[in-house]
C-alpha cells in the first residue's frame, strides 16, 4: 500500500472536499482518502502508483502539490464508511439548500443584493453535495453531464446578479433593509458552523471543531461581509455597502461555477 500526501492550498471548506472526491472517483487504485481541511492535506491511499492522480488534483487548480509518498501496511488503513458519508452529505445538503430558500426569499423582500448573492453561494454547495450522493452508481460520462449542467446554471445565476448590481448602482433604489440582512446573516453563519461541525464531527473521536477550522470557510467569511454591510448600510443610510458585498459574493460563486465545471471535463 502506498501513501501519499499532497498540500492542497486552496481546499478550506467541505464543498470543495468533496469536489475532489468525485474528481479522484473511478480509480481503482485508491483505497482511502483522508482530508485536513484545517492544514488543508490530503492523505491518499492507494494500491500502486498512478500518475493520474496528481493530474486530477492538479486540473482543478486548488494548488494541489505533493508533499510526500511512503509505502505502508495494507492492514493499518481501514476502509471510509459510505453510510456515513452518505447521512453526513444528505444533512448538509438539507441544511444548505434550505437556506437557500430563506436567504433568496429575504433578500428579494429586503433588496439586498448580498443576501441574495449569499442565497447562491448556498445553493452552490448544495450543487456540490447534491452531486457527490447522486454520483454513486452513476456512470462518468452521466455525472459530468449533470455537473456541466449544475456548473452553468449556477454561472448564469450569478452574470444575472452582477448584472442586477450594475442596474441599482446606477439607478435609484430604496436602501435595503439592514434588519433582515443582519438577522438572517447571522442564521446563515450558525448554519455554516453547523455544517462544518457535523462534517469534521465524522473525523474527530473528540467530537468537536476547532475554531480555527470554523474560520478556514469562505462561506462563513461571506457570512461575516454581509454582516457587516447590513451594518454599514444602517451607519451611512446607504444602498452601497450592500451592493459592494454583493457583487463580491457574485464574483466567488462565478468561481465556484467555474470548479464545477471542471469536474465535467
Amino acid at each position: 500500500m502506498i501513501k501519499s500526501e499532497y498540500h492542497i492550498a486552496k481546499m478550506d471548506c467541505p464543498s470543495e472536499e468533496n469536489m475532489i472526491r468525485m474528481k479522484l472517483e473511478g480509480l481503482e487504485v485508491i483505497k482511502k482518502l483522508e482530508f485536513d481541511i484545517e492544514n488543508r492535506n490530503l492523505t491518499v491511499f492507494h494500491s500502486d502508483e498512478d500518475k493520474e492522480i496528481t493530474k486530477r488534483l492538479e486540473s482543478l487548480n486548488f494548488g494541489a502539490e505533493l508533499s510526500s509518498t511512503e509505502y505502508i501496511d495494507s492492514n493499518d488503513v481501514q476502509s471510509e464508511s459510505s453510510d456515513v458519508q452518505s447521512k453526513l452529505l444528505w444533512s448538509v445538503l438539507i441544511i444548505n439548500f434550505g437556506f437557500f430558500i430563506i436567504e433568496m426569499t429575504t433578500g428579494l423582500i429586503s433588496k439586498s443584493m448580498g443576501l441574495v448573492a449569499d442565497s447562491l453561494d448556498m445553493l452552490a454547495d448544495s450543487f456540490v453535495y447534491g452531486l457527490s450522493l447522486w454520483a454513486v452508481g452513476s456512470t462518468v460520462l452521466r455525472k459530468k453531464k449533470v455537473a456541466r449542467l449544475s456548473g452553468y446554471f449556477q454561472l448564469t445565476l450569478a452574470l444575472l446578479g452582477i448584472i442586477e448590481v450594475i442596474r441599482r448602482f446606477i439607478g435609484y433604489e430604496a436602501m435595503p433593509d439592514y434588519r433582515i440582512m443582519i438577522g438572517i446573516s447571522i442564521l446563515a453563519l450558525i448554519a455554516n458552523a453547523l455544517c462544518l461541525y457535523l462534517l469534521q464531527k465524522s473525523k474527530s473521536k473528540e467530537a468537536h471543531m476547532k475554531a480555527s477550522m470554523i474560520f478556514t470557510s469562505n462561506d462563513v467569511i461571506i457570512n461575516t461581509g454581509v454582516i457587516l454591510a447590513g451594518v454599514l448600510v444602517l451607519l451611512t443610510q446607504s444602498k452601497y455597502p450592500d451592493l459592494i458585498v454583493g457583487a463580491i459574493v457574485f464574483l466567488i460563486v462565478v468561481r465556484g461555477a467555474f470548479r464545477i465545471l471542471k469536474l465535467g471535463k
